[in-house]
């Protein structure tokens, strides 16, 4: 048995009014459930979370970041008027001015680029390209071999993976990795086909995961290799 990427979760201050900026950003509708303001994806598009979380985390944490992608030249034009439209705002992480993405911010200050058309690595992946994350090469073959995903970059320490059916990459930018002090502000969530929580959840520890503590809505929260949380659900 295997699991099955369902979403990527992002704590909010302002859970609905995030969802409502991806929304417009990636034309899917919200969804509000128990665990907040939810993006659906499909079989190549991962789901986006949006799950209240007001405390403030003191000190940086390790990150992830989406990347958007462009069809056509003008479209990265059009994309960063939209985002910008709806409440984003331009980000200095230091990119150069030869480089093509443009980094922005969303509303509540999570980064994101929007790529430049003719990227070879993310052609053929859909709008939603690539979650890009802060990890070493043991993370990207844990996750590799907990989703059933082959991997599509091992080079450099730099990992990557895909679904056999395509669409968004998942990826790990290798060492240096932020030293771990908080609880991470993003994470990844994990569903079990047929609802077998617990058979999953040691089979995830076999890998390699650690176990963490059990939530009251009974999620079970794990770690990774590199200690970043991620959360499994019962159903």
């Amino acid at each position: 048995m295997t699991s099955r990427l369902l979403t990527v979760t992002f704590d909010a201050q302002d859970p609905a009014r995030l969802a409502q900026f991806w929304a417009g950003m990636l034309g899917r509708e919200v969804i509000e459930d128990a665990g907040g303001s939810f993006l659906p994806g499909g079989e190549t598009q991962l789901g986006l979370r949006f799950a209240p979380n007001a405390e403030q985390q003191e000190g940086p944490s390790r990150s992830m970041h989406l990347h958007l992608t462009s069809a056509r030249p003008d479209d990265q034009e059009h994309t960063v008027a939209r985002a910008l439209g709806l409440g984003a705002s331009h980000l200095d992480v230091g990119q150069r001015p030869e480089e093509g993405h443009i980094v922005l911010a969303d509303p509540e200050g999570n980064a994101f680029c929007v790529i430049e058309s003719g990227n070879n690595f993310l052609a053929g992946c859909g709008p939603l390209g690539e979650l890009a994350c802060d990890g070493t090469r043991e993370v990207g073959l844990f996750w590799s071999e907990a989703l059933g995903w082959p991997l599509v970059w091992d080079q450099d320490e730099e990992t990557a993976i895909q679904s056999p059916h395509g669409g968004t990459k998942v990826a790990w930018g290798g060492p240096p990795v932020r030293p771990k002090k908080v609880q991470n502000r993003q994470r990844l969530e994990l569903t079990p086909h047929g609802g077998e929580q617990q058979a999953e959840v040691d089979r995830l520890v076999s890998l390699g995961a650690t176990r963490l503590e059990v939530g009251k809505d009974g999620t079970v929260v794990l770690a990774d290799p590199d200690g970043n949380e991620f959360w499994v659900r019962g159903s």
